[in-house]
């Protein structure tokens, strides 16, 4: 029953996107076509592993997000349906597949394949505020895979916030300088806010010409603080967590581009419920940090090739995204990732070789004898954007 609920569910939505995305108003022999926009995207992929295990079960991908399952592999399905009015309008984001499953973690139920449901207002031409479920405003890449030149993504974007839920207002201070400022719910609780805590952040951003550059940052607790009437003793809480980022493109010359992201993100030790009471650990606070540099050349109008050289590097314990730590809970690991695109009209096709190099032993030998600190991989993918 649950099953054929949600397909109909499902049906519905892409038949209310259908009808939004071609209606048209006839009068007087005069069509006016109606504002609504629908495009998405479809990918899906092939993995291979050389020089190390290619088991599922074993430790044999990046602890990166969207292209970690072995041979043959699914994307995701990626709808989007929008109004743009001259005052107001309206996004709704929809995802189907493992790659929006993972995207939208914290979700349940038909909301799992929502990634991004928000309606926006334009209260003047500098201002304009957006309400709902949005991604993030930080780092250099994003959930669609239409959006990155790497099919894989980096450890920064992997460990970064995905998807925020909330109010923001973007001013427009001039042409190329605009300001953001956000409440919104603990990161990636997209659906309500669980904890009774909130998260800000704000965004600088210059824009002009050939150059694009965006700081940004987050700072709130993301987990809330512990409850003597619902916690239990020997459960603990993280404590606020702050993360400045920036992103920056350079359109060298018509051929060159260049990109860069940077990202520091702590957060404090937090709480404990002990026999004597809720009490504030005293001990060091987890953080990461990483940059990454993106260089990309224009070879002919069909094809690109790209590079990104990515360092990260976690303290006091890690986050998990290397995997293994050494006695005073520290790890880094650097990856390289060579990417061609080829498009052909709405499709591209994205052939990539990545090496990652950690600090250390995470990643399994071909002959499943021991670990190893390397990984070299393989991932032919394919993204189609309509």
């Amino acid at each position: 029953m649950k099953n054929f609920l949600t397909t109909n569910f499902v049906k519905k939505i892409i038949f209310g996107i259908m009808i939004f995305s071609s209606a048209t108003v006839l009068a007087q022999e005069t069509t006016i076509t109606l504002p609504f926009t629908f495009s998405g995207s479809v990918d899906t992929y092939f993995r291979q592993n050389i020089g190390s295990s290619n088991r599922a079960s074993d430790p044999s991908a990046p602890n990166t997000s969207f292209a970690n399952d072995p041979g043959f592999a699914l994307g995701m399905v990626n709808l989007i349906a929008g109004y743009e009015g001259e005052k107001v309008g309206f996004v709704a984001d929809l995802v189907f597949g493992p790659r929006g499953e993972d995207a939208v973690f914290l979700s349940d139920g038909n909301s799992s394949i929502v990634n991004q449901l928000y309606v926006y207002y334009k209260a003047t031409d500098k201002l304009k505020f957006t309400f709902g479920n949005f991604n993030t405003f930080l780092g250099y890449e994003v959930i669609s895979p239409t959006g990155n030149f790497n099919y894989s993504t980096s450890y920064m974007f992997s460990y970064g916030p995905f998807s925020h839920t909330g109010l923001k207002a973007d001013y427009a201070v001039t042409d190329a300088f605009s300001v953001m400022l956000a409440v919104m719910n603990p990161t990636d609780y997209t659906e309500f806010n669980p904890d009774a805590s909130y998260t800000y952040g704000a965004q600088l951003s210059y824009v002009k010409d050939s150059w694009k550059a965006y700081l940004n940052f987050l700072i709130g607790d993301q987990d809330g603080l512990l409850d003597p009437d619902a916690d239990i003793i020997g459960d603990t809480s993280a404590g606020e967590t702050f993360q400045v980022d920036l992103t920056a493109g350079w359109d060298v010359t018509a051929n060159w581009y260049l990109g860069l992201n940077a990202t520091y993100n702590t957060t404090d030790s937090g709480q404990v419920f002990n026999p004597a009471g809720i009490s504030e650990i005293d001990g060091p606070s987890t953080d990461f940090y990483g940059t990454a540099l993106y260089l990309q050349y224009k070879v002919t109008e069909a094809f690109k090739l790209g590079v990104r050289g990515e360092y990260f590097k976690e303290f006091n314990g890690g986050v998990g995204a290397i995997g293994a730590y050494d006695a005073g809970g520290e790890a880094n690991v650097y990856e390289v990732t060579l990417s061609g695109n080829y498009t052909i009209g709405g499709l591209t096709i994205i052939p990539e070789f990545r090496i990652d190099t950690a600090s250390e032993d995470v990643f399994i030998n071909a002959d499943r004898s021991g670990l190893k600190p390397n990984l070299v991989s393989f991932v032919l993918a394919a993204v189609y954007k309509f």
